[in-house]
């Protein structure tokens, strides 16, 4: 409500929940999956969701398109999809759904990076008005990212990239998503935006919010001129990752739409 926005940012691991592998998931058990996840959106009351490892019509995971599904679930009018993988067993990418108008999208796969499966981001500019002034609107940029799960060099390309797409840009900005470290975001993630736009994370050294066995891996992190309100990881198991939630403060003095 008014000058704030609950964000959720969850990796779905191709809607297998917490097995093994997705071969081993019905579609219908895939569906039901994502009608779980579904219904903890609608429960947190979420308006912008970022989502990795989310599929296109896979083999592996039902052969549907498991983001315009859970879009349609939660009641998401607006979202946008980023392939950045396509094998023999299924396509997978980024995605970002959002309760408010989606202005732009831009989707980057990053370098590739064998033997692993290529990576990337999903960047969507929203549209958003307090709904209880109708002030006019404010553009923010929301970024869902997925980073390489096994060598650090490669994770520092690609958030070089990343940097490379965002710090032209001039809106408030949230990046939120699977970092498959513990360290980038805190630190090189931080300081790789520092000189444009200055970017900050909710309690860096909090031990309590993992998201991935023990391992705080997956983050929210914000441009100066947003603050955090909450911060926490969900308990329910929706996936073999731990969702994260959080509300945050917008300011109004950046990033009006002209009229």
């Amino acid at each position: 409500a008014g000058e704030t926005l609950n964000l959720v940012s969850i990796n779905l691991a191709h809607g297998r929940k917490d097995s093994l592998n997705q071969w081993l998931v019905s579609a219908d058990k895939t569906r039901s999956n994502l009608d779980d996840i579904a219904a903890f959106l609608i429960r947190v009351n979420a308006d912008v969701v970022a989502l990795q490892e989310a599929d296109d019509s896979s083999a592996w995971s039902g052969g549907f398109d498991h983001v315009a599904y859970l879009a349609k679930k939660a009641g998401f009018h607006y979202y946008v999809y980023t392939e950045h993988a396509q094998i023999t067993m299924g396509n997978y990418g980024t995605a970002i759904m959002s309760r408010w108008p989606i202005e732009e999208a831009i989707g980057l796969t990053f370098a590739d990076s064998p033997p692993t499966t290529n990576k990337g981001l999903t960047l969507a500019q929203i549209r958003w008005r307090n709904p209880d002034t109708q002030d006019m609107p404010q553009l923010i940029d929301i970024v869902s990212v997925h980073l390489d799960f096994s060598r650090k060099s490669v994770r520092k390309g690609q958030v070089d990239e990343m940097a490379e797409l965002i710090t032209p840009r001039n809106n408030p900005l949230v990046i939120m998503g699977d970092f498959n470290s513990e360290l980038l975001a805190k630190k090189y993630t931080v300081d790789s935006f520092a000189e444009s736009s200055s970017m900050h994370v909710y309690d860096a050294e909090n031990e309590d919010l993992s998201t991935y066995k023990d391992k705080r891996l997956d983050w929210i992190l914000l441009s100066r001129d947003n603050e955090f309100n909450s911060y926490r990881t969900e308990a329910e198991v929706l996936s073999d990752h731990r969702a994260v939630v959080a509300n945050i403060k917008l300011s109004g003095s950046v990033g009006v739409e002209a009229q």
